[in-house]
């Protein structure tokens, strides 16, 4: 069995003291279980009762009604529990009583629930309104606790006169352990109360049925005498006379009250306006409020106002709501305006430009900020790159400028990170007239680093940040704002690569313009360009100008640039090193002209003279210092052409000529060798085109050395030939080889001689030629006898074989040809006698010129293969 419930007891109320209708707070203990176990509460003897509302077993809030006492104990009494009894009290104040005409300065709360009059009810309190169980069953409180509650129903109540209220929360925490029945009753009687709410206007009809009866028998009766009397329509008659008295009355009553009917309805309509205004302040006041914030700079909190009228107004029908929601609008789009504005103010830090870029998402403004801002940057540093040129481009900007820039540069920032590696710092120090002595170029390239490398990686990282969404807070996360930030971004890769290849190239044209100028179109040298009065820089110079554009490329491909948007920095530093050796050896050139001076043609053991000696020097001592190709190339060049004039100036063709097959096989296949070793790239086209010309030299001295040798020659057969006056067709029989061809002999063992001296190389390739020059001439002359006599025949036959014979060594194709020609124009021989003769007179040529014709026996050295 239970025990039975301790009787009511209340230990405080909120306020203690106050006048009628006040509002207080009970508190106490056992004040019931639920509404339906509180049946009585008193303060001071007052029955409260009626406006008493039970939150729970120890509060109670009611309002105080107009008790006989001052000051009394406030009673509570439950059904569970009985009488209870009370340690505090109430003291009840009576203030003067203002009437409905008096005039009053300060609001009174017409919160009179009862008429004083008839002490009926002429309201209902609104604490009244909420019924303490509307389903009509027996309530049951669950045991889940409060918070639970909240995290299961985030933004939702289980109070049902609240606007977010939830049906499912006040079941779980009334009716949890309610049966499926009782919950069907409990449907039931919600809809017989919402019945009686449309029936209304008919219970106060049937409650009041005889009085509309008593009337309607009393205006019958009226009706059935004014007939029966006629006198309805008379003037004077009772009726119009009652009709008169009605009006006047109506009249009066409309005078009387007139004013404070008007007063009443201006009163109710500020009233209601004063609600309104009370309940949706918030709105009224957001768009002041967010010029304050603006003005202030507290652009989250307008973000968050903006947000939260958005949700609650923004499809609102109230033409009033609709007014103060358009402005917020208009304040929130002149927002927008000035966000991107400020985004896309330059200079500007990269954690600004990401705040206001999140600023702008929050507000779901329209286009794409982030590319906006992205553009915006790309085109500014081309401006400052192109202004960096302007100033310096005048005279003395560049130093002046300098002069007023007092902040450490970023290559010198970078001096102790990007060049570790190298072992010391981008920049030397620099002495304190650094800036005066200073070409304006260096100072330009470096100061145009500086731009490059200051803004170049912000530009980067905000790439970086578009790309992977990092830009946006997480509203738009949820908003699916970074999806679509990402999406966007791999729609515009193409586009933004294209703006780091303007913004390198754009680096590069302009230091080609101040120190290669010769590189860039014709177009683009008035864009880039400008420098042509300014210093000719040293090779001191134009090495601290490669090591400063050096130190940009590394500090860019810290940032993980792709390196092919990098290559053209890399053909950069290449040509300037070109263009820094170019100058640093242009001595090297002007001793290379002058080599022809220095030549004595004295012939080494092999075959060269120590020309060939100094340029092979020359081109060790060029890959020694990493010459570039195109220096090596016009080396190379201007020593073909210093041989060149030397074989114009002298007779040396043929020192000339070996010296050239000295520089093909020996010192540029050489030399292709050490480059190949050393890593040098790009030589195959050098060492082609420069073997190329050698052999274009080689062929032109080798033309000219065969025609001035082999002319003298071959001039001299026709002569020899007819001297005496001699004739084919008349002639004696041959006793052996005449003369002018043992001269002709001579001659060619005199050339043999020669360029045996020069190089026993060149003897097979200069030796073929002369004697197909000399066989080609025989032939022609063969070829131009009319007729031979038998004599004459065997004289011919004869001394062909036997210039064939002594030259076989050296006979190649044509001239084979040339002398098989010649010898089938020669009638052939019949008699064995004829054939014997000959073949006597050939031994006994090669028996008395063995000794000459030894040279032209065949040696173990072979021809150079071409």
């Amino acid at each position: 069995m239970s025990r039975a419930r301790q009787p009511p007891l209340v230990t405080g109320i909120s306020p203690k003291e106050g006048a009628a209708w006040t509002k207080v707070t009970i508190r106490g203990e056992n004040l019931g279980t639920g509404p339906a176990d509180l049946i009585g509460l008193s303060i001071c003897g007052h029955n409260c009762l009626l406006t008493a509302e039970w939150m729970s077993a120890s509060k109670i809030v009611c309002r105080v009604g107009p008790a006989k006492d001052d000051k009394g104990e406030i009673i509570v009494t439950t059904k569970s529990g009985g009488l209870g009894t009370s340690t505090v009290s109430f003291k009840l104040i009576r203030p003067e009583r203002i009437g409905i005409l008096d005039q009053s300065a300060v609001w009174v709360d017409e919160m009179n629930y009862y008429d004083m009059r008839t002490n009926r009810n002429k309201g209902i309190s609104p604490l009244s309104l909420r019924p303490s169980n509307p389903l009509g069953i027996e309530i049951d409180k669950g045991k889940i606790p409060q918070k639970d509650m909240e995290l299961t129903f985030p933004g939702m109540s289980g109070d049902f006169t609240s606007e977010n209220f939830s049906a499912t929360w006040y079941l779980i925490e009334n009716h949890a352990g309610s049966s499926f029945e009782q919950l069907k009753i409990a449907a039931s009687n919600l809809k017989k109360q919402a019945t009686k709410k449309n029936e209304g206007s008919l219970a106060y009809v049937k409650g009041g049925l005889s009085t509309f009866f008593e009337a309607q028998d009393a205006l019958s009766a009226i009706h059935q005498r004014l007939e029966s009397d006629g006198t309805e329509k008379v003037e004077g008659s009772m009726t119009q006379r009652l009709e008169n008295i009605l009006n006047r009355a109506s009249d009066t009553a409309d005078t009387l009250f007139q004013e404070v009917l008007g007063r009443k309805d201006k009163a109710d309509s500020t009233r209601n306006a004063l609600n309104v205004l009370q309940r949706f302040k918030f709105l009224f006041n957001l768009p002041l409020n967010i010029e304050r914030n603006i003005q202030k700079g507290d652009y989250d909190v307008v973000i968050n106002d903006y947000e939260k009228a958005k949700s609650l107004f923004g499809n609102t029908e109230v033409p009033v709501f609709k007014k103060v929601y358009a402005e917020v609008e208009t304040r929130i789009g002149a927002l927008r305006s000035l966000l991107l504005e400020k985004l896309l103010q330059t200079p500007s830090t990269l954690h600004d430009q990401k705040r206001y870029i999140r600023y702008l998402s929050d507000l779901h403004a329209p286009g794409d900020p982030a590319w906006q801002c992205i553009y915006a940057q790309h085109k500014w540093i081309l401006q400052l790159m192109q202004n960096c040129r302007d100033e310096f481009i005048s005279v003395g900007a560049g130093v002046l400028d300098l002069e007023g820039d007092t902040r450490p540069s970023a290559l010198g920032r970078l001096s102790h990170t990007a060049s570790l590696k190298r072992g010391g710092s981008l920049r030397t120090p620099r002495p304190s007239t650094w800036r005066f002595e200073t070409p304006q170029q260096v100072q330009f390239v470096e100061k145009l680093s500086d731009v490059v490398i200051g803004q170049l990686p912000n530009f980067w990282k905000l790439w970086i940040s578009y790309v992977n969404g990092s830009l946006f807070s997480e509203t738009g996360e949820k908003s699916g704002q970074v999806e679509k930030s990402k999406k966007n971004a791999r729609q515009r890769q193409n586009d933004f690569k294209k703006m780091i290849e303007e913004l390198t190239n754009r680096l590069v044209k302009l230091i080609r313009g101040a120190l290669l100028p010769t590189t860039l179109p014709q177009g683009e040298l008035s864009l880039y360009g400008g420098w042509e009065n300014k210093t000719e820089l040293t090779g001191a110079w134009l090495t601290q100008i490669i090591h400063t554009v050096r130190g940009c490329h590394d500090a860019l491909s810290a940032l993980e640039i792709p390196n092919d948007l990098l290559q053209v920095i890399q053909d950069l530093l290449l040509e300037l090193r070109v263009h820094c050796l170019m100058v640093t050896l242009l001595h090297t050139t002007e001793d290379v002209k002058r080599l022809a001076e220095k030549e004595d043609w004295v012939v080494d053991n092999e075959g060269i003279t120590s020309l060939v000696r100094m340029h092979y020097c020359t081109e060790q001592f060029s890959i020694f210092h990493s010459v570039t190709s195109q220096t090596l190339s016009n080396n190379r060049m201007v020593f073909i052409n210093c041989l060149d004039q030397l074989s114009t100036k002298t007779d040396e063709d043929m020192d000339t000529s070996h010296n050239c097959q000295y520089l093909e096989r020996h010192t540029f296949l050489n030399l292709a060798d050490h480059f190949e070793k050393h890593g040098f790239t790009g030589t195959e086209k050098i060492t082609r085109v420069s073997v190329d010309a050698v052999r274009e030299l080689d062929r032109k001295l080798f033309d000219a050395y065969i025609e001035r040798r082999a002319d003298p020659i071959a001039g001299s057969l026709e002569p020899g030939i007819y001297a005496g006056y001699f004739d084919w067709r008349d002639c004696q029989t041959p006793t052996g080889v005449r003369n002018y061809l043992k001269e002709a002999l001579v001659n060619i063992i005199t050339v043999h001689a020669e360029v045996f001296t020069v190089s026993k190389d060149l003897v097979p390739r200069v030796l073929s030629k002369i004697v197909e020059s000399v066989a080609d001439e025989m032939c022609r002359l063969m070829q131009c006898v009319s007729s031979f006599s038998k004599n004459g025949a065997l004289q011919a036959r004869l001394e062909l074989c036997a210039l064939r014979d002594a030259v076989a060594t050296y006979l190649n194709t044509d001239s084979n040809s040339s002398f098989k020609l010649a010898l089938d124009a020669l009638p052939q021989l019949h008699s064995g006698a004829d054939k014997k003769l000959l073949e006597e007179l050939l031994n006994k040529f090669k028996s008395s010129m063995q000794l000459q014709l030894t040279c032209f026996q065949p040696s173990s050295i072979q021809p150079v293969k071409r």
